[in-house]
Parts: structure tokens; C-alpha cells; sequence
């Protein structure tokens, strides 16, 4: 039997990140890949950084490997590990020595050790070679911006003047942010309690609060007792615009994990509906529900087979916050930049088109959609809503903050969003 890794190592969290990553490498999501690695929480979170830093700087340690390669590398946990130790090197030089010799002690456990010694010769030649390798890795795009090529472009054409910024904010560390339960606290009793717990933040809107570090869940006061919940900030501007008041029917087309089915709850007393196509995750829905004290009445079902669950009562609201690329929230889902393709950008389109037109129809007149992406793709978002608009002539736009949508970009204090407002005449 190969030797155990101390769980409390650096070769430990190299191994087991190596792993998550071979398996986005392979098609598999990074969520579901932690998840089955089922790690001991005392190293839960090395093991993520590990895993999430080398994926979300797309291209970049995957440039010098191929540089310092002869062939390509055809086990795809033995390129996760070198992948990681690559990006630590890069980001930690201070650290060089332990990096390396626990890499090598990673590989050891793979393969009977099959991958010992190229794992060391190939860092150590990025350390001998780094000074060339950086240089040529910054006058390559991909390697650069750490985006893939089409994604580049896409930001190049959709955002002249800040597609460099926006590429920036995708290979950062996300901010972590809080939305209180108004029904439960005021911002500024959380802001006391976060004090009280050495916990640094600052308010943002109204019931927003950015914290300046990110913290486990369980740290944060008032979390178990509903009195906040995680949220970005621009994820929040969801439940403000919809303007769902008091004794409305309102639905939450796509709700799971529930985030946006919450908020509007603790906005109005509302009669809420919320629908997601997967049980696992709409049993989350409940869950985050019953943590807030709210509920509402919660369904599996594909909100375009409206057959399926509708009983034919017209909504006065509804939340389509419908499934996209993500590229507005790649900064926290770092694989989808390994996993995304450019032709995948269509499919997305004709399911977003497929849920608006079915939606629609459950919609009340006088009634108000607002259509929500997290994606910062034209094809997603105002080209959609175009031709949206050009196939419903019932239909007509609400101003967003005095525009006719609102394209929110990634920065320090919120991910990627779309938003535009819909009116059935």
C-alpha cells in the first residue's frame, strides 16, 4: 500500500486538489468534484484555494506546462497537481522549497510514484526557467488575460473600452457578501455583531454588507438564526427591481439554491411560488427557506412545461433568473472557463427564448417579468430581450435605473449581471 499523506499537509491539499482538478480537466463540474472527495474540514478550505486558483487563472500554468513538456501530460490528476503547484510557484516564490518537495511528495501516493520524478524535474525547471517563462507567457493572450481565446473576443466586441477590467475582475478572489433579513435585523444590528466578532465589513445599498474577508458561514453571527444570509451584491438587485408587493402572486421561475425566492420574501408578504427543474437542488430552496423563517410553496418541475405545475392562475410577478454561461460569475465558478465553448453560448440562447415564451403566458396583464442573467454575453441578455420583444407585441420594456436594461460589471463589490424589465400591456 502507498504511504498515507498527513491530513494536515500541504502534499494532502496538493493531492486532493489534484484530483478535483483532473476531474473538471475530464468534464466534470468543480462543486460535484470536491464534493466527492468528501475532505475532512480541517483542510477543507487549503484544498479549495488549491483547486480554484489554478482554474480560475485560466491558461496560464497550463502555458508554462506545455513549456516545459516534452509531450503533452495524458493523466489528468497528474496535470491537476502540477497545474496547482505551478500556480502556488508563481504566486508563493517564498515558499518554493516546501512547494515543490510536497508536490513531489503528492505524486508519490499516484501511480505508485509512476509521476515522482517528472513532477520534480518539471518544477523545478520552471524555477531554474521562470524569468523567460513569465515573459513569454505575458505576451500571450490566453496565458495573459487567463481567459480562453473566445471569451476574450466576446469581452473585446461587447465591451471595448473595458474588456481588459472585466477579464481582471474574473481571475480575482470573489468578495464575500451578506443580505440581512429585514424581517430579522437591521444592518446596522449586524454590523455591531460583526464587530463584536472581529469580523471587518461595510455597508453597500441598503441591506447589503461586504465583508472584507471572506469567513466560514459558521462565523458569522446571526447565520444560523436567519438573520443573514450570503448574497452578492448584484445578485440582490434582483428581488428591488422586481417590485413585488404585499398580497402579489409572484414567481421564482428558476429558484434553487433560493437566494432570490428569500429575498422577496423578506421584501412583502407575498404568495410565492418557486420552481427548479432539479429536486436536489430545489430541496436547497427549502432548506434556506425554513433557516429564514419564510416560506412559500416550493416545485419540481421545468418552468417551460407549464402543464406541469401551473394551475393556470396568472402571476402579477415573475422572477425568470434564467440558466446561462455564467461568464458574469466565473470568479467563483472557475471551471466553466476549462468546461465552456463557445457554441455553447446558442444552446443557452434557445432555452433562455423557450423559457421567456413560455413564462409569458403564466404572466398576468398589467402584470411585470423581469428577466435575469448571470452572464455577460449579448447573445444572453439584450439581444434576447430583442427578440423577445420583436415576438410579443403585448410586450414593453420598463426602464431600468432610467436605461432600458441594466448590464452590471464584474468589480470589488459585485459579480456580472443582466437585468431588464418586462411589461404584459
Amino acid at each position: 500500500m502507498p504511504p498515507r499523506l498527513p491530513v494536515d499537509s500541504l502534499a494532502f491539499s496538493l493531492h486532493a486538489a489534484a484530483q478535483a482538478i483532473g476531474a473538471v480537466i475530464a468534464g466534470r463540474n468543480l462543486d460535484a468534484a470536491l464534493s466527492a472527495l468528501q475532505l475532512p474540514p480541517v483542510n477543507r478550505p487549503a484544498v479549495i484555494d488549491l483547486a480554484f486558483n489554478p482554474l480560475r487563472c485560466f491558461g496560464r500554468s497550463d502555458f508554462y506546462l506545455e513549456r516545459l513538456m516534452a509531450r503533452p501530460l495524458t493523466d489528468a490528476v497528474a496535470r491537476g497537481l502540477l497545474l496547482a503547484a505551478l500556480q502556488r510557484l508563481e504566486n508563493r516564490p517564498q515558499e518554493a522549497h516546501t512547494i515543490v518537495d510536497q508536490a513531489v511528495s503528492a505524486a508519490t501516493i499516484m501511480v505508485r510514484g509512476k509521476y515522482r520524478g517528472l513532477v520534480n524535474a518539471v518544477l523545478r525547471n520552471f524555477l531554474r526557467q521562470q524569468a523567460e517563462l513569465t515573459e513569454a507567457a505575458d505576451a500571450d493572450e490566453v496565458a495573459r488575460y487567463r481567459h480562453p481565446h473566445w471569451w476574450l473576443d466576446k469581452l473585446r466586441t461587447s465591451f471595448p473600452a473595458r474588456w481588459e477590467d472585466i477579464a481582471a475582475a474574473g481571475n480575482q478572489h470573489p468578495p464575500m457578501t451578506l443580505r440581512v433579513n429585514a424581517r430579522r435585523a437591521t444592518p446596522a444590528e449586524v454590523m455591531d455583531e460583526l464587530a463584536q466578532a472581529g469580523i471587518a465589513a461595510h455597508q453597500l445599498g441598503d441591506v447589503a454588507i461586504r465583508l472584507e474577508r471572506p469567513v466560514p458561514v459558521e462565523r458569522l453571527p446571526g447565520f444560523a438564526a436567519g438573520r443573514v444570509s450570503v448574497q452578492d451584491f448584484g445578485a440582490q438587485q434582483a428581488a428591488l427591481l422586481l417590485d413585488a408587493r404585499s398580497g402579489m402572486r409572484v414567481l421564482d421561475a428558476c429558484a434553487a439554491p433560493g437566494g432570490k425566492a428569500a429575498h422577496l420574501l423578506e421584501l412583502a408578504d407575498i404568495d410565492l411560488t418557486a420552481l427548479d427543474a432539479d429536486a436536489r437542488r430545489a430541496a436547497r430552496i427549502d432548506e434556506n427557506l425554513s433557516r429564514l423563517g419564510l416560506a412559500a410553496t416550493v416545485k419540481t418541475a421545468d418552468c417551460r412545461d407549464l402543464t406541469s405545475w401551473w394551475d393556470g392562475q396568472p402571476f402579477e410577478r415573475i422572477l425568470a433568473d434564467v440558466p446561462c454561461s455564467a461568464s458574469g460569475v466565473a470568479r467563483r465558478h472557475p471551471d466553466i472557463k476549462w468546461l465552456r465553448r463557445s457554441d455553447d453560448i446558442a444552446g443557452f440562447a434557445a432555452a433562455q427564448a423557450e423559457i421567456l415564451d413560455a413564462l409569458w403566458r403564466a404572466l398576468a396583464p398589467g402584470g411585470t417579468m423581469l428577466y435575469a442573467t448571470c452572464s455577460l454575453f449579448p447573445e444572453e441578455n439584450a439581444h434576447q430581450v430583442a427578440a423577445f420583444m420583436a415576438r410579443h407585441a403585448d410586450a414593453q420594456r420598463l426602464p431600468v435605473h432610467g436605461q432600458p436594461e441594466w448590464q452590471l460589471i464584474p468589480d470589488a463589490d459585485q459579480d456580472g449581471f443582466f437585468y431588464a424589465r418586462l411589461a404584459k400591456r
